[in-house]
């Protein structure tokens, strides 16, 4: 016998156009059964609101409009490429770039020589590795074949690589060698291996979304950032595992493990580049963020990651989980790396209007934090969280550095409640499968996993949705006010405070600070001013030469 909470809620799903079976969910046309009072009472309680008998009932005409509109929308079949007709803007009224203009500058000298032991390239910087394909030490073929070669030794443990792009690779790095030979050098780039986190397109492979469903998609198209890359001379090696649909660290082929600790996932969702990256396999990779799918795999595998401020990087080519809080950053072995790599891939698109020009300035010569304002979550840092200590060893060794720190408060606003914006928009981003039972493929279907949580987001008003970006927009205006004065700030990389600042649209550097008793790396996050990454990355790349974290790598007893 159904009981009544089974009764409500199938009325609220077909208020919604929407029917469940009780092992699955449905999509069903349900034009020829019409809302009724009774629905329209069940979806109030939904929404948490409450209307006279009178005012139900007026309800009715409008309801059953609005679902014939969704069902004849829906036949559309809308590809998750398409972008809806509204940008999030993350610059916040009187706002003032931190970076006046825009110039990239180096270190000239000369760093690196062969070594003896050629698995020691595994762990090489790009301007290392740069240096010698500049001064023809070692070609772009032996380089790319050499991390290939790494990449397939080591994935049957790490199960970090969707696809091999050994063709194109090895075509690329031979033209890299033949401008080089020929006097045309693109920069510090050229001929430098790198891969790409499996939901940016590459033309003629498979973008798999890390999800079942997806395995075997192909695109015509080559994302911008792999484009950008490719430009600047560099090449191509491999597609990299993310957790399905850009949540976690399993994926259809499995879970994506640790090179500290195999037993252990490399962490989500950027989860092949951070353990790629990590075992050497890979100068560097292209990963993303909408909530700490760059900081988590960075921390748990001990790489150094750029989250850059929305709208730095172009987002063409690249799966949709939520347009207003994806971004696209390099996960590296150092924030110099990242520095080269964003310099790359920034820049406005016309093909990405959610895209922002913006001066980037960073000068490598900086070497003093000396007069330099940085803040710092005080509250955070002083409350009990498994990385205190060296975190707190992080916040001495500025001091020590020159930095003035001054305590900073998060802002008073509920920004935890606003997380269902990305649950709104992932659930129309891969509302399709929802309608065609295509969830059931996903691997993880407890609560909390992506099934239900798409399942859950047809049911989001669109007038919340609004209402939560309209506090949005009081958040941007607040965090901004409150960071005028100083250069950026420091957090724990895990705090309300990567929330906050994935929903503000701010930059983060997340980078090694130690290790746990377990001989695990931790991690700090440097945050900056919205475009404000040349500063952030100064600031981290000084902490981090003082420190030399990044210097220690997996022993790889595999």
């Amino acid at each position: 016998m159904t009981n009544f909470s089974t009764k409500r809620f199938y009325a609220i799903a077909a208020a919604c156009s929407l029917s469940f079976s009780l092992g699955s969910f449905v999509s069903k046309t349900l034009v020829d059964s019409p809302v009724t009072v009774s629905v329209i009472k069940a979806a109030e309680q939904l929404s948490g609101l409450s209307f006279s008998a009178a005012q139900e009932d007026s309800l009715l005409n409008g309801s059953n409009d609005h679902l014939k509109a969704y069902e004849e929308l829906r036949k559309l079949n809308l590809k998750n490429s398409i972008v809806p007709a509204l940008n999030f803007n993350p610059i916040p009224v009187g706002f003032v770039y931190p970076d006046k203009t825009g110039q990239f500058l180096l270190d000239k000298r000369s760093i690196a020589t062969l070594p003896a032991d050629k698995n020691e390239l595994a762990f090489y910087t790009i301007r290392q590795l740069a240096d010698l394909i500049r001064n023809k030490k070692i070609s772009s073929v032996e380089l790319t074949k050499f991390f290939l070669d790494r990449l397939k030794k080591l994935n049957p443990k790490l199960l970090a690589v969707v696809s091999y792009t050994d063709d194109l690779a090895l075509k690329q790095a031979a033209q890299a060698d033949a401008e080089i030979a020929a006097g045309h050098y693109r920069g510090v780039l050229h001929g430098i291996p790198f891969a790409v986190k499996d939901l940016l397109s590459a033309k003629n492979y498979k973008t798999t979304f890390g999800a079942a469903p997806y395995k075997d998609q192909v695109f015509d198209v080559d994302a911008t950032v792999v484009k950008k890359l490719e430009d600047a001379g560099a090449v191509l090696i491999a597609k990299l595992s993310l957790g399905e649909l850009a949540m976690d660290d399993t994926w259809f082929g499995g879970r994506t493990n640790n090179p500290w600790d195999l037993t252990r996932g490399s962490g989500g969702s950027s989860a092949g580049p951070g353990a790629a990256v990590s075992a050497g396999c890979v100068p560097f990779a292209i990963g993303s963020e909408t909530w700490g799918s760059i900081v988590e795999p960075s921390n748990n595998c001990g790489d150094t990651g750029l989250r850059p401020s929305f709208g730095r990087v172009s987002k063409y080519g690249a799966m949709a989980l939520s347009w207003s809080m994806d971004k696209l950053g390099p996960m590296a072995r150092t924030v110099e790396d990242c520095a080269i790599v964003f310099n790359a891939i920034q820049g406005k698109d016309p093909q990405d209007l959610s895209t922002i020009a913006a001066p980037f300035n960073y000068n490598e010569k900086q070497n003093s934090l000396k007069g330099w304002k940085i803040g710092y979550l005080k509250a955070d840092f002083q409350s009990k969280y498994p990385n205190r200590h060296n975190d707190s060893l992080t916040l001495v060794k500025m001091k020590e550095l020159g930095a003035t720190l001054i305590p900073i408060e998060l802002p008073k606003l509920p920004f935890n409640s606003m997380n269902f914006i990305l649950d709104a928009e992932a659930g129309a981003a891969f509302q399709e499968l929802v309608l065609t039972h295509r969830s059931d493929l996903l691997q993880r279907q407890e609560k909390a996993a992506w099934p239900n949580t798409f399942r859950t987001a047809q049911f989001i008003p669109a007038v919340e949705y609004i209402q939560a970006n309209r506090v949005r927009t009081l958040l941007v205006q607040n965090w901004y006010e409150k960071l005028k004065g100083l250069d950026l700030y420091l957090s724990p990389s895990y705090s309300d405070n990567l929330l906050l600042t994935n929903l503000t649209g701010n930059p983060c550097v997340v980078l090694p600070n130690g290790f746990t008793t377990k001989g695990l790396p931790t991690s700090i996050t440097f945050m900056g001013q919205l475009s404000g990454e040349g500063k952030t990355l100064e600031a981290a790349r000084i902490y981090q030469n003082a420190t030399g974290f990044q210097l220690k790598h997996p022993a790889l007893n595999f």
